[in-house]
């Protein structure tokens, strides 16, 4: 692992708040084709130079590194919230007892 590694951060095309980070100027037809189909077409955010005590919204640039370094990406997603599944049949604050 580096201790220091220049990436691209781009944005899913098709899964809201999912990200990819990878080495500046990484082939996107490099990675694997099973993580392609998923994130769909990438969408640039931003570049940035990545330290492993960089602290981030969801992980270290300690972790983005090491990812990197071993499968030249890392991935991050959204996290997972309770409520997502929201029961239609009933009206809010009610139970079905």
């Amino acid at each position: 692992m580096k201790s220091r590694e220049f990436v691209s951060v781009f944005r899913s095309s098709k899964k809201s708040d999912t990200y990819i980070f990878v080495r500046r100027g990484q082939k996107w037809d490099e990675l694997p084709d099973s993580l392609k189909t998923i994130f769909g077409n990438p969408v640039h955010s931003m570049d940035l130079i990545m330290t492993p005590d960089r602290k981030l919204s969801r992980t270290t640039g300690e972790q983005v590194l090491k990812a990197i370094a071993e499968k030249d990406f890392f991935l991050q997603m959204p996290e997972e919230r309770s409520g997502y599944v929201v029961d239609f049949r009933t009206k809010p604050g009610m139970s079905d007892s």
